[in-house]
């Protein structure tokens, strides 16, 4: 069941890729008004990835996996920085283009 974490914190990863790309994706449409509550989603999906990996870091910690720990504890902080700064600069760049939008 512990291993649903790390299947989870990667599906919910991704969607808080995808999401920012659909709303770029749907800058077109004039009647795009839930480009921010698909951005707080985003968010709140990198939010929750991150904290399934910690929750899964604990429980190794739990069940006294040593090594398990220290061979994935190096990746898990690089992937984890690596996902959080794609997903702030993804909405970063909806927030930009839809603010430039609305600026007009």
């Amino acid at each position: 069941m512990v291993g649903l974490l790390n299947l989870g914190s990667l599906v919910l990863g991704l969607v808080a890729w995808i999401l920012p790309i659909v709303n770029i994706v749907q800058v077109k449409n004039q009647n795009n008004r839930k480009w921010m509550t698909l951005s707080v989603l985003s968010i709140s999906a990198c939010a929750i990835s991150l904290c399934f990996q910690i929750f899964y870091s604990y429980h190794l910690v739990q069940i006294e996996d040593w090594s398990a720990l220290m061979d994935t504890a190096g990746a898990v902080a690089y992937v984890g920085a690596y996902l959080l700064i794609v997903t702030l600069l993804l909405n970063g760049v909806t927030l930009f283009i839809y603010h430039r939008r609305t600026a007009k």
